[in-house]
């Protein structure tokens, strides 16, 4: 056994710890990462960027067949084998080397292994050779191992073996019927995928479709996949599910319905990957998401910083804001805590101070890449009120605005923003369309920056561009009284 002391010492080599590490590095901190699978993560090799992929090059056919003359050009259909090999070349062939490079690149110590906490400031790694290495830490432990796929106690299933979100990342064939159980955004996202790549596909969901974003982006993706041939069944769920000998996956759902399937993906939520890290050692119940304070420090059951705060936990796994983006966010935040705190050094958690992680309540932003796509920051009207705010809600037509016409003929969309209306504040904002993904970063400056209302009446769309819609969505809205902004 061999023993090795480091500043820091980060569980977990996906986005969050590797950002993590990086602005450790930066900041004159000596740094080990610990990963048991691939550097990288999660979103490099079965999520974010596989998943992307899958669905681009149906975005693209259909942005062509919505334009007459370009329309024309195109015969055909998709070729799934091309698509699946383009999502293997951006899942780096589900090989590490490019990110193991940058990690030494960066000064940042790799070993490969299961870390787990069996004491302050110590990580025990075995290695998969079987070798065992003790890592102590000066400064800092940082928890950043993300999540898995949760699968439901439904009779049947398990033994079914299902596909999770990382067997349909990368599947290497295309299934001739898909059953999806669950209509979140990994639900959605594969429906709209492997309905475009030729399956036959059924999505059942219990909470509706899309059930926490605005109903007005939700109907319409349900209706976009409804023509795409994909067979919904919301508000009920399976009771049972059975694989024959023949591999074809029988479900039986609580209204009675039954369905046939040659696959079934499972698409209900994560779980923390906290099992195995030792939290046992500090007093916390393994597999439990971790509770964290201001800076991220993870917080015992009293509710108090581990020992003297040296533990922290960043990304899904804190369960505050579970996207890739939001977690490498906090990384870079945390990362900068850690060396002000080791220098001895103050640090800053107010709202959007420099250590703070203010975004994951009050402007986390997310693209959801269905059909057509959804892409939302902050509070719906629902949450917003929830929160105890005073809202108003308004909406608008995003296919009357003149540079949506111009996009695609046939243009369906639409748009809404939450308006704080004592502060006169943006709060929210939703937009669901072909093709709107881009609009997204300007509204969360607007909600970050808490940008006035009668000031974003001076922030001029182009025309004739789909960034109309803020004029419009203004004018809906109306000037603010002048007492609100003098």
């Amino acid at each position: 056994m061999s023993e090795n002391v480091f500043d820091v010492v980060v569980i977990g080599a996906g986005p969050v710890g590797e950002n993590v590490a990086d602005g450790a590095v930066k900041g004159g901190l000596s740094v080990a990462i610990v990963e048991s699978e691939l550097v990288g993560g999660e979103c490099s090799y079965w999520a974010c960027m596989p998943t992307k992929a899958l669905l681009r090059d149906a975005a693209a056919l259909r942005a062509v067949r919505a334009l007459p003359g370009a329309s024309a050009a195109v015969t055909g259909s998709l070729d799934p084998a091309a698509v699946l090999a383009r999502r293997d070349a951006f899942a780096s062939h589900w090989h590490d080397d490019g990110q193991v490079s940058w990690l030494e690149s960066a000064g940042i110590t790799l070993l490969r292994g299961v870390g787990r906490i069996s004491a302050a400031r110590t990580v025990d790694v075995a290695g998969p050779d079987g070798h065992a290495t003790v890592l102590r830490a000066r400064h800092a432990v940082v928890v950043a191992t993300g999540t898995s796929a949760r699968v439901p106690h439904v009779h049947g299933l398990a033994d079914a073996v299902p596909w999770t979100s990382r067997e349909a990342a990368a599947a290497q064939t295309v299934p001739g019927r898909l059953a999806i159980i669950g209509g979140g955004v990994v639900g959605t996202e594969m429906a709209t995928a492997y309905a475009a790549l030729g399956s036959q596909v059924t999505l059942i969901a219990r909470d509706g479709l899309l059930p926490t974003v605005e109903s007005f982006a939700s109907e319409l993706v349900a209706e976009a996949l409804k023509a795409q041939g994909v067979a919904l069944h919301l508000l009920t769920e399976p009771d049972s599910v059975h694989r024959d000998e023949a591999g074809t996956v029988h479900l039986t759902l609580a209204d009675g319905t039954t369905l046939a399937a040659d696959e079934v993906l499972v698409a209900t939520g994560r779980t923390p990957n906290t099992a195995a890290v030792g939290l046992e050692q500090v007093g916390l119940t393994p597999g439990d998401w971790l509770q964290v304070d201001d800076s991220l420090r993870v917080l015992g059951t009293d509710g108090t910083p581990v020992g003297d705060g040296w533990l922290y936990a960043a990304g899904d796994v804190n369960h505050r804001a579970p996207l890739t983006h939001q977690g490498k966010y906090q990384a870079r935040a945390l990362g900068e805590t850690i060396v002000a705190r080791a220098n001895g050094n103050p640090v800053d958690t107010s709202p959007w101070g420099r250590h703070a992680a203010t975004a994951d309540e009050r402007a986390v932003p997310q693209v959801i890449f269905s059909d057509p796509e959804i892409a939302t920051v902050g509070h719906t009207a629902a949450s917003a009120e929830a929160a105890g705010i005073r809202v108003r809600a308004v909406e608008y037509d995003l296919g009357a605005v003149a540079g949506a016409a111009l996009h695609a003929d046939g243009y369906a969309g639409r748009a809404g923003m939450i308006v704080d209306e004592d502060k006169q504040v943006l709060v929210g904002f939703t937009v669901v369309g072909p093709d709107v993904a881009e609009l997204l970063h300007a509204a969360t400056i607007a909600i970050a920056a808490e940008v006035p209302i009668d000031r974003l009446w001076h922030a001029v769309p182009a025309y004739p561009t789909l960034s109309e819609i803020w004029l419009r969505l203004l004018e809906t809205h109306g000037r603010p009284p002048e007492a609100a902004w003098l």
